[in-house]
């Protein structure tokens, strides 16, 4: 355990020892290398590659280098990333065979390895990450300490004002003082709805009972959407400071993580943090010497989607089969266990602290008028910069995919943006100059969600999307009210229908009229926006499914029940590269001959597409 002021002795050395994390002239002769720990890098290898750093420093008794593990630096892209301050240099697609050259050209030669330096979209080698178009726009709050601290060091959190919040509220602050800077800062919950978090802790702190709860909301279900799981592991510490000023402010004394069990590293990240918080008397009893005491316990959920939805996971949290209550009453009223019960996102969580800190001005002139601060997103798709971007509220749709992301790969046409996952809508391209903030997207039929944005270029059938979406829903319904269950089960019929050739033009107004009974009717908000996917799919590319219903027609050839791939005899220089490359023999043809293809054969699997040269193959 450590007194409040060894913590602040604490903060001040161990700051000066970290100044060149982000000092680029740091007066030093240390250097650090950072080695990404997230999922995505870790999978590719990256403990293998701080193992062989180490390994290698040592043989050589290199003393005054240090090799750190750190969280996602968001350009999973170009992972695993190695970074080495204080000279910023970024190395990218890093492999532990590589960990000896930068040892003897960099360490010890003073030389950047050139080969592995990572190149912008343009092809341009960067010296450093904030050379990079894909950082030149991000503003980090909830990031902040990603890809900075070492995830499992509470020492390296306090050097960077961790904890640092949680004094100030708990010395300086009322309860009600901490809800008003909260209000005052217009922050929103990042878990997709966008209540006011201000106002929620609000309602929770004016409901009576003498005991209240916290809870982290960390099931992350939507596909593609990695937030709050590259949170939780780069900079735990962040959302259990919050949970705990959040509990001196409603009045609780206990929290819970609910966070899915597949996110492994993620898990055992949050144990160590809440180990270590333990140990210095940050979690547990009389906090930093005053009054308030504060718990937490991690809670593992088995992947259930609609455990995502704030009522089921109480359910679940209880030990219950994870399904939606009726409201009201809402949590803040009656939550776990019948208690008054605050639930947030961990994006949202991980903005408290700076908001604390920096004061509600500094975070409300961050964004748009109603849509305050910065939002993480999922960047995914077909997109060239795939990663985690945090950009302030209002950035155009257009910035983050072009500037950001980097464009479409393979100079293909963009063609919708999907974001909110299951409960979102699509975004087609004369949307692309729209300010991402909650009220935009929802006028033009979309939604913010948690976060994730997948990008579509011109190959994707929008109907075979809304197909995937609507698979999804259905195997993920809890079923306990109709309209879900039953609903989204006759949507999927319809749409596996079209994309088999054996719809009609009827089956698209069932499909709407089907759409707007379930959202009118299902219990909870993931049945609600369930058919979202559908009805702005149907709102921006009708045509398309037009022509499923009435042509039988997939122009992108993704249903391959109708597709029809043909060579066009004016085009076709009978060079054969389509021939050589077909897995099933299905074209036919010698020499210089214009080729043809065999329908019988052939497959659709559009080899001969990507393989001919001269754009000869087509639907």
């Amino acid at each position: 355990m450590k007194s409040l002021q060894e913590i602040h002795e604490l903060r001040e050395e161990k700051r000066k020892e970290l100044d060149l994390r982000v000092n680029t002239k740091a007066d030093t002769r240390e250097k650090h290398i950072l080695v990404c720990h997230g999922t995505g890098c870790t999978s590719s290898k990256s403990p293998q590659i701080l193992e062989s750093f180490r390994k290698i420093l040592k043989e050589r008794n290199i003393t005054n280098v240090r090799v750190i593990k750190t969280g996602c630096f968001g350009l999973c892209a170009k992972g695993p990333i190695v970074i080495i301050r204080p000279e910023d240099t970024f190395y990218s697609l890093v492999t532990p065979d590589d960990c000896e050259e930068i040892i003897e050209k960099h360490i010890i030669n003073g030389e950047r390895v050139e080969r592995l330096l990572c190149k912008d979209i343009d092809g341009k080698l960067v010296n450093s990450l904030d050379e990079l178009n894909f950082y030149k726009k991000q503003k980090r709050i909830a990031l902040k300490n990603c890809g900075v601290v070492n995830p499992e060091e509470i020492d390296e959190y306090i050097a960077f004002d961790g904890y640092k919040a949680l004094e100030k509220v708990l010395k300086e602050m009322s309860q009600d003082g901490v809800i008003d800077v909260i209000k005052e800062s217009g922050l929103r919950g990042r878990g997709g709805a966008g209540f006011p978090t201000g106002k929620k802790w609000e309602l929770t702190k004016a409901s009576e009972g003498e005991q209240k709860y916290v809870v982290c909301n960390a099931d992350e279900g939507d596909p593609g959407a990695f937030m709050d799981r590259s949170i939780l592991e780069g900079d735990p510490h962040s959302v259990l400071e919050a949970m705990m000023i959040a509990g001196y402010a409603i009045g609780a004394n206990k929290g819970y993580i609910y966070v899915r069990a597949e996110y492994p590293i993620a898990v055992q990240r949050l144990k160590i943090a809440i180990n270590q918080a333990r140990d210095y008397g940050i979690l547990g009893e009389n906090v930093f010497d005053t009054d308030f005491s504060f718990d937490v316990e991690i809670r593992l959920g088995a992947g259930a989607f609609v455990c995502g939805e704030e009522t089921a996971l109480l359910e679940s949290i209880e030990g219950k089969r994870g399904q939606p209550r009726v409201k009201p009453p809402y949590p803040a009223q009656s939550g776990l266990w019948g208690k008054p019960t605050l639930i947030n996102n961990v994006e949202t969580y991980a903005n408290i602290a700076q908001i604390i800190l920096n004061g509600a001005k500094w975070y409300s002139s961050i964004g748009t008028e109603s849509s305050k601060g910065t939002k993480v997103f999922a960047l995914g798709g077909n997109v060239n910069n795939i990663g985690l971007v945090e950009v302030p509220m209002g950035t155009t749709l257009r910035e983050i995919i072009y500037d950001i992301g980097g464009g479409i790969p393979n100079g293909r046409e963009f063609k919708a943006a999907q974001t909110g996952g299951p409960s979102g809508g699509c975004i087609p391209k004369e949307h692309l100059d729209t300010p991402i903030d909650y009220e935009s997207l929802k006028e033009i039929g979309s939604m913010m969600g948690s976060g994730g944005l997948i990008v579509m270029d011109d190959t994707k059938c929008m109907v075979c999307l809304a197909k995937f979406y609507l698979e999804f829903t259905v195997s993920e319904s809890c079923g306990k009210c109709t309209p879900c269950r039953i609903g989204t089960k006759r949507m999927l019929e319809i749409l596996e229908r079209l994309c088999n050739g054996e719809g009609e033009e009827l089956d698209i107004y069932k499909l709407e009229k089907l759409a707007v009974n379930i959202q009118e009717s299902s219990i909870c908000g993931l049945g609600q926006s369930a058919p979202n996917p559908v009805i702005s799919t149907l709102k921006y590319f009708r045509e398309e499914f037009r022509q499923h219903a009435i042509q039988k027609e997939c122009r992108t050839l993704e249903c391959k029940a109708m597709a029809k791939i043909t060579i066009d005899e004016e085009k076709c220089k009978g060079c054969g590269l389509c021939q050589k490359h077909c897995p099933v023999n299905a074209i036919d043809g010698i020499g210089r001959d214009k080729r043809i293809i065999n329908q019988e054969k052939c497959i659709k699997c559009g080899t001969c597409i990507s393989t001919c040269p001269f754009h000869a193959i087509g639907n």
